[in-house]
């Protein structure tokens, strides 16, 4: 299982990555290894601002669908285009192509308060 280190962690298992006040959101290899095998990514908050643990949409696995939460305050800019054709690529990519949306942060010290690589590791005890 890998943990990337530039990532932070959410305890609702997804990660974020800054790319300068802009960020990519996804769901952790652990996430994607629970859900099993991913069919449907449903993600209608594009364009919409919202807040730190906000549902900004859901994964479809086949024996479950899980929602998806906002790790930081900010607006959704967009959804990973290669999701509608392809969402196992979050199974066999988590962290590189499988990635779900872009958005624009509002308070990037929210950031502080999520789980590095090791406390990620640590609170899912691997």
């Amino acid at each position: 299982m890998q943990f990337p280190e530039e990532l932070k962690y959410t305890k609702d298992h997804e990660w974020i990555r800054l790319d300068g006040d802009m960020a990519v959101v996804g769901i952790t290899d652990h996430a994607q290894n629970e859900l099993g095998d991913i069919v449907y990514v449903d993600v209608t908050t594009v364009g919409e601002s919202l807040s730190m643990n906000d549902v900004f949409g859901s994964v479809e696995a086949v024996k479950t669908v899980s929602d998806l939460f906002l790790p930081v305050t900010g607006e959704i800019l967009e959804l990973n285009p290669v999701l509608d054709g392809a969402p196992e690529t979050v199974n066999n990519d988590p962290y590189g192509a499988g990635w779900m949306i872009r958005m624009q942060l509002s308070d990037p010290s929210e950031l502080d308060g999520l789980m590095s690589a090791e406390e990620y590791k640590q609170f899912i005890g691997a």
